[in-house]
């Protein structure tokens, strides 16, 4: 049940903002500006636009109960630190998400989408952490 709502968010998101791409990184940055000089070479937003997909498959994973998911969050938490990301700001990206995906619902964000995003993020920023 969590796995369908945490799809169907993302599905009502795309559909209502189209690409969340610029307001996740927008957000992201304004918690923490120091990301930005990380994405300095990404002038097209590819690396940005990759990110993302990667952990919303992440999440999805993680949601229905898989183990890829985990995975990759704890792959990319090593890659991130191999770049100079702190775990912290690292597991920063998943709450952030969450909230995008808040603001973009407005009212189809329901007490049990909350309640979902908030256990997956929950999970994802754990695992982030190390």
């Amino acid at each position: 049940m969590a796995a369908d709502l945490i799809r169907q968010s993302l599905e009502r998101l795309a559909e209502r903002r189209g690409d969340p791409t610029p307001q996740v990184y927008a957000r992201l940055f304004a918690a923490r500006p120091e990301a930005e000089a990380l994405f300095v070479g990404d002038r097209t937003w590819a690396a940005r636009g990759e990110m993302l997909a990667q952990a919303f498959e992440a999440l999805l994973d993680l949601a229905e109960g898989g183990d890829q998911g985990a995975r990759l969050i704890a792959i990319e938490r090593v890659n991130h630190e191999g770049l100079g990301v702190p775990p912290e700001v690292f597991a920063d990206f998943f709450p952030v998400l969450a909230d995008v995906v808040r603001e973009g619902l407005g009212e189809g964000w329901t007490a049990e989408v909350a309640a979902a995003w908030g256990e997956l993020t929950e999970r994802a920023v754990t695992l982030a952490q190390g």
